[in-house]
């Protein structure tokens, strides 16, 4: 289901941005919803701690400043810093944590329909995080007020409805589609695949992490919403 294997662990990590400037609109939305859904998901998983969550509150905090700029000017130096530094900080944070729901249901996306990871993340992580939030309502407020979508003093419930139509706001924005819309997706093989492509999201452990862990059913009705 994974892969395993010690030469995936890097000796080290050359972070630079540069390599970013000639990334297009499309693939920047993409990667960079991934990336605030590694901060996000590293943040609520059940196996957060104290060394994964300034990690995965930094992330969150760089892509709330700098996704929607690196992605309006592609050749903004500063927000494409920005961004690189949060893919790197997000990673470290769910690598000593873990991902949650979102990833256990993109996996599946990616192996039916091919779908480039970050896309099918994207496109998932409104509906989950909608799913999810009343399973740890203090840390999704958290992420909210971090993404300057609530105040400090915002209570907990006006925050976490102020995340679920931020996020809703931000795939607009950056125009990512809604599944049906994602090129490769047949109505047809989403039907009739959607059962198997539950069942694998919860083989792949990912979803035991989250707040609120899913069944199959409440997977497939998670598809069909973000369909």
């Amino acid at each position: 289901m994974m892969i395993f294997d010690a030469h995936l662990m890097p000796t080290v990590a050359l972070v630079d941005y540069e390599l970013s400037l000639s990334m297009p609109p499309s693939l920047t939305a993409h990667v960079g919803v991934d990336t605030l859904t590694h901060g996000m998901e590293a943040y609520v998983s059940r196996k957060a701690n104290a060394l994964s969550d300034p990690l995965a509150l930094t992330c969150i905090d760089l892509v709330a400043r700098h996704l929607y700029t690196a992605w309006l000017e592609p050749a903004n130096r500063v927000a494409r810093e920005g961004m690189a530094l949060a893919a790197c900080v997000g990673g470290m944070s769910f690598t000593n944590s873990s991902v949650c729901l979102v990833h256990g249901m993109s996996r599946p996306l990616g192996v039916q329909f091919h779908l480039p990871h970050g896309l099918s993340n994207a496109v998932l992580l409104p509906a989950v995080t909608r799913f999810s939030v009343s399973g740890a309502p203090d840390r999704y407020a958290t992420i909210a007020r971090t993404m300057a979508l609530a105040q400090i003093g915002t209570s907990d419930e006006a925050a976490c409805e102020a995340l679920l139509m931020g996020l809703e706001r931000q795939n607009q924005a950056l125009k990512i589609p809604r599944l049906q819309d994602c090129p490769g997706v047949e109505k047809a093989v989403f039907e009739q695949s959607i059962e198997k492509m539950a069942s694998d999201a919860l083989a792949s452990g990912s979803p035991q992490n989250n707040p609120i862990v899913p069944n199959a059913d409440e997977i497939v009705a998670l598809y069909r919403q973000a369909w």
